[in-house]
């Protein structure tokens, strides 16, 4: 059996709590890249990383391993690794707590505000749940066992140790774990009896909404119930058997009922990262499962509730709740 060498430890240190990019350049068996600067142009060619990697080159802050700062004329050496720390432009603080709900010596979950992305993208980085809790918590270790959308509140959970993160996100992969959301969206009576939505979803990279794809294959399932109604306003449990991009979003935008507050379903409004009025009215409210390091049966629920059902004025209005 082939063994793939091991990384070396990288010579950066966290910042932030964000762990710094490494890179494995690839085999170059036709002499592609007279050197690093040419492998570098064109792996970023046409993004918004050229400009930066080339200012990264410049000033010294690409590192390889041991520490040796690399330059653009180095030469080209397959397999070698490469670290460095993307510029970023300063991020507006996403002005919510992140409560935590269970915290052991494997095991964090937590209350994730509406706004703040799981994990560094994009745009995103320092301003993320992994972040803020890696420095908040002195934790510098966390990983996440799965990933909430930004728009999207509610329970996340993180392995504190590395040597558990595989369990935990195999809890996960293999659908080991019940999930129940809940959302608000327009009323519909004859959602009262649990229905079952199947469908093919498709998630292109680089456009925002996914899109069901009629008469393919379903690779997606939820379980849609209605749960209460308040005049038009109807609150639903929501009950994902699998876990495709925005799944419950596009299902229920699918069934002409979109989530209150979505600004993508069933049109992308684009509202600026920073305006929070107006939250997504979806919750991710229930994680039941069996703890796969400790053997313990675990039920979280979250203490979030949805404004539009309890203050639907204030809702409107988008003012905090």
């Amino acid at each position: 059996m082939k063994r793939h060498k091991r990384a070396p430890e990288s010579p950066l240190p966290q910042i932030a709590g964000i762990d710094p990019v490494r890179l494995r350049l690839p085999g170059d068996p036709d002499g592609t890249w007279p050197d690093l600067g040419a492998w570098l142009t064109a792996r970023y060619a046409g993004t918004r990383g050229a400009e930066s990697m080339a200012h990264l080159l410049a000033t010294g802050r690409v590192l390889g391993a041991g520490g040796r700062v690399l330059h653009a004329r180095d030469p080209y050496e397959p397999g070698a690794y490469l670290w460095f720390h993307r510029d970023m432009p300063q991020e507006p603080a996403v002005p919510f707590p992140i409560p935590v709900v269970h915290r052991d010596a494997h095991l964090l979950v937590v209350d994730k505000p509406h706004f703040l992305a799981t994990t560094p993208r994009g745009s995103h980085v320092f301003q993320t749940a992994l972040a803020r809790l890696r420095q908040e918590l002195d934790l510098p270790e966390l990983s996440p066992a799965h990933r909430l959308d930004r728009l999207t509140a509610g329970l996340v959970m993180f392995s504190i140790r590395p040597e558990d993160r595989g369990a935990y996100q195999t809890l996960f992969q293999e659908r080991r774990i019940s999930k129940e959301y809940e959302a608000l969206a327009a009323l519909d009576p004859g959602l009262a009896a649990p229905r079952t939505v199947r469908s093919h979803i498709e998630k292109v990279r680089g456009v925002i909404a996914a899109v069901e794809v009629p008469g393919a294959e379903p690779n997606a399932e939820s379980v849609v119930e209605l749960t209460g109604a308040k005049g038009a306003l109807g609150r639903y449990r929501l009950v994902p058997h699998t876990g495709r991009t925005h799944q419950l979003r596009v299902h229920m935008n699918g069934l002409g009922l979109p989530i209150l507050g979505d600004p993508v379903y069933p049109r992308v409004t684009d509202p600026a990262p920073q305006d929070y009025r107006r939250p997504l009215q979806l919750l991710a409210k229930v994680l039941e499962f069996t703890d796969p390091v400790t053997g313990t049966a675990h039920r979280f629920e979250s203490g979030r509730t949805l404004q539009a059902w309890n203050d639907p004025e204030a809702w409107e209005a988008g003012r905090a709740g």
